[in-house]
């Protein structure tokens, strides 16, 4: 599948500080891409760049094939919301809409009334923008993000500030235009729970640099609730836990033996073991969320 949007070691800094660290995100069409990062990882700095908001230091990205000479700005700012977008405080969400409809070349009169209902503002008619809550106000950047159904879409924490029902009402949004339209997706968030629900691909962001790209099949298979074990006698381990019950384990040609299924039983491996004269030299448990990979993949690369 190609890439409709890809970087090469993009890269940027702030004086003595570095924000991206050649970072190479490869986004295939048709995806929902979840950027995976905490607070000040890297993720809007990297977004901000290929929309054209901010310029790297060094690397290079392309979207739909073209660099970002060959785009333009105009190009490179359509479906986009990061931190927080502008509004003309003064007018109801109808006008900002048409406004933007209007500057991107949108000539069909209907789509601010489409976009409006697309994201549940309707009820707020008349209102003036600078009277909206925190949620009323993403609800309306995410319909200006949408604007014209554009081909990439990139959400920087769009849920933030929604209800519990905006929330799943946005999540029901992203899956159809994806499946419907073909929509792609950039999805930033550091609610973890929530982006595993829509990603379809994601990208571990830490301290600026790209820790690790999977598909949503190879998270999943990651984040099986598993325990790990190094002992001095892999094959007599091997053995004791399918006394135990194992079904599935894995051993590696290093003697690691991977064991999934029995996540809940890591007290009762250890008493066999030992009960069997085999020494447990290491034992890593995962429960199996995204969180919990997450936090052991960036502790693993020391970061």
């Amino acid at each position: 599948m190609d890439n409709i949007v890809e970087t090469f070691g993009l890269t940027k800094k702030y004086r003595e500080k570095t924000a991206l660290d050649k970072v190479s995100i490869h986004v295939p069409q048709g995806e929902i891409y979840g950027l995976v990062g905490r607070n000040g990882a890297g993720k809007t700095t990297f977004m901000k760049i290929i929309c054209g908001l901010s310029a790297q230091t060094s690397g290079e990205y392309t979207m739909f094939g073209k660099n970002a000479e060959e785009l333009g700005l105009f190009s490179q700012r359509r479906g986009l919301l990061i931190e927080n977008p502008g509004f003309y405080g003064n007018f109801d969400a109808k006008t900002n809409l048409a406004i933007m409809c209007s500057l991107l070349g949108i000539r069909d009169k209907a789509e601010p009334e489409r976009l409006v209902k697309l994201v549940g503002l309707e009820a707020a008619g008349k209102k003036k923008i600078k009277h909206y809550s925190l949620g009323m106000k993403q609800r309306l950047g995410i319909a200006l993000a949408l604007a014209g159904n554009p081909d990439v879409v990139v959400l920087d924490e769009p849920i933030n500030g929604l209800d519990p029902q905006g929330i799943v009402e946005m999540r029901e949004l992203i899956r159809r235009m994806n499946k419907d339209l073909g929509t792609t997706f950039i999805i930033s968030s550091h609610i973890l729970d929530e982006l595993s629900r829509i990603s379809t691909r994601y990208g571990f962001i830490n301290n600026g640099q790209l820790v690790e790209e999977c598909s949503a099949s190879e998270l999943l298979e990651k984040c099986e609730e598993k325990i790990e074990i190094v002992t001095d006698n892999a094959s007599a381990a091997a053995a004791i836990l399918e006394k135990l019950g194992a079904e599935k384990m894995n051993v590696s040609e290093d003697g690691r033996i991977t064991v999934y299924g029995m996540a809940e039983r890591a007290g009762d491996i250890s008493l066999a073991l030992a009960a069997e004269g085999v020494t447990l030299l290491e034992m890593e448990r995962n429960t199996g969320s995204v969180e919990n990979y997450y936090l052991n993949l960036v502790g693993k690369e020391g970061k």
